[in-house]
């Protein structure tokens, strides 16, 4: 019988090999960004977003609030051409192991002016199909962008798991306290524990930083220093990517601001880290009359 010990070895291997799953692959997020950008001119911006979101999504309004709810809120878009038009496209993503919670972010531009960059987190539906469970954005520098259409860059999927989602989540709230505390005392200082070289920043006003070089511009045009409060988000379900969201108050010299940030925490070898960030600044309340 020891004779069959190797060939049985060897085609075992290869059938686990063969039924492997292939890692997962952004395409399917950004064809999701995509096919939702392309419905809002003949849909019109409130059923675009209403036929693209989930039933839990979340937009800032300017605070947190439920996207179907507060679309709902909004009259019919007039659809009598011609009409200003928002358009976006995406340049970057990135997808969790598990292929059910991914992001893409890039510029995004309205009556033909590039006027910032939006963030979508897209989760994976139970008939396969995917929905977007936050949409922001910061106004900010956009004219060097790609154009609509061009190449997306992909972050690096993680080979990482956690336990579950729950723990997953636990960790990085975990985290997200622990950075809250230290940049009460420096911002700079406390990103610099959770940042990575591939870690991106988005700030209103500048371009974004997509590397360690030009992370010194995004830091600039961010306070010195800021109260954070964690206020939810999701884990996939490898526990190997969670976004988070939260509020921000901090100083514009002598007045005070609030607004939210939206993260995206990544499970490496090393521990979690931050691979992206949009501080996206509220409204200044009017002046009184």
């Amino acid at each position: 019988m020891r004779r069959f010990a190797v060939p049985t070895a060897a085609v075992a291997f290869l059938i686990i090999g063969a039924c492997a799953a292939p890692a997962p692959s952004p395409e399917d997020v950004v064809a999701a960004e995509r096919a939702f950008a392309a419905d809002e001119a003949p849909l019109g911006f409130k059923r675009s977003f209403l036929k693209h979101s989930a039933d839990d999504a979340i937009v800032l309004a300017p605070n947190p609030v439920n996207a179907h709810e507060s679309l709902r809120a909004q009259p019919d878009d007039d659809l009598a051409e011609p009409r200003p038009h928002l358009v976006w496209w995406p340049l970057y993503a990135g997808i969790a192991n598990s292929g059910d919670l991914g992001f893409t972010t890039g510029p995004y531009a309205f009556d033909g002016v590039r006027r910032g960059h939006y963030f979508t987190v897209w989760k994976k539906q139970p008939d396969g199909g995917w929905k977007w469970v936050f949409d922001g954005g910061v106004g900010a520098d956009a004219s060097g962008e790609a154009a609509q259409g061009s190449d997306v860059a992909y972050l690096s999927t993680s080979g990482e798991k956690s336990p579950s989602p729950e723990a997953a989540m636990t960790a990085v709230a975990a985290l997200e306290e622990a950075l809250a505390s230290a940049a009460a005392e420096s911002l700079q200082s406390a990103y610099g524990a959770y940042l990575d070289p591939d870690s991106r920043l988005h700030s209103s006003g500048p371009p974004p930083s997509k590397s360690e070089s030009d992370r010194e511009k995004a830091f600039a045009a961010r306070p010195a220093r800021a109260a954070f409060a964690y206020l939810g988000g999701g884990a996939s379900g490898a526990g190997d990517l969670v976004w988070t969201y939260g509020g921000a108050d901090w100083a514009d010299g002598e007045e005070p601001r609030k607004g939210y940030y939206v993260r995206v925490w990544q499970k490496r070898k090393g521990g979690w880290r931050i691979v992206f960030d949009q501080l996206i600044p509220s409204p200044p309340p009017s002046a009184p009359q």
